[in-house]
């Protein structure tokens, strides 16, 4: 698989080792050239040096050879505009980093899914510790073929979990609407805007869901006609 870093800070440094090791290939875009430089001694990855956040870069990192773009500058306005951009290149996924979590709504009403706030996950996975609850790494769970998927729905209706176009073996587990804490999904549960849904299926069904419902389920009762997520796990 291909995967692009839009900056280089430890979180892009760090996973793109990781993914590199894994035989993944991985490419940097990084405006500093003695930032690369640096890195370049340390990491067997490919550079693009330039602005992340600029069309002309983003088509020079190829948004159609590329799996999974990342957009982990240490800027959460460069992350979202580098997102939005990338999206119309037709990158097929986006991971948006924001430290604001008073930004997390925005790019949910921007469609911008994969939203991510480490302070928030960390900050949560150490007070679970101090109370001593039994922390159970999502790995953990999903054994086998099972995968979680999600999405976000736009539009401005409403539409029943029991109309989505969902394929064999794959179940709604639960929603999560205006940051609040998540509501369980039964087929009767009345979807809304802005809502990002939790479904459990196979793996073999991910490519179905990424073309069924990749750039969200518009609700407003075209169920049947769909533009185009692989499986990522859900915000928090």
């Amino acid at each position: 698989m291909r995967f692009v870093f839009v900056g280089s800070g430890s979180l892009a440094v760090l996973t793109g080792r990781l993914l590199a090791a894994r035989r993944h290939e991985v490419v940097l875009i990084e405006r500093d050239l003695e930032t690369i430089a640096n890195l370049r001694e340390e990491m067997d990855v490919g550079f693009i040096h330039g602005d992340g956040t600029r069309p002309a870069i983003l088509r020079e990192a190829d948004p159609e050879g590329t799996d999974l773009l990342f957009c982990l500058t240490r800027d959460d306005q460069a992350n979202i505009i580098a997102s939005l951009v990338a999206r119309s290149l037709g990158y097929r996924r986006v991971v948006t980093k924001i430290e604001d979590p008073e930004l997390e709504h925005i790019c949910a009403e921007l469609g911008l899914a994969d939203a991510l706030v480490p302070m928030h996950m960390v900050g949560r996975y150490l007070a679970d510790m101090a109370e001593g609850q039994n922390i159970i790494e999502l790995a953990d769970i999903l054994r086998g073929d099972a995968r979680v998927f999600s999405f976000v729905c736009q539009g401005s209706e409403e539409t029943r979990v029991a109309d989505l176009p969902l394929p064999a073996e794959t179940r709604a587990i639960c929603f999560y609407r205006n940051g609040a804490s998540f509501r369980f999904a039964d087929p009767d549960t009345r979807l809304a805007a802005g809502d990002q849904v939790v479904l459990l299926t196979r793996a073999r069904h991910l490519g179905e869901l990424r073309e069924r419902l990749g750039d969200g389920f518009p609700v407003d009762g075209s169920a049947s006609v769909m533009p185009a997520l692989e499986a990522h796990p859900p915000r928090p």
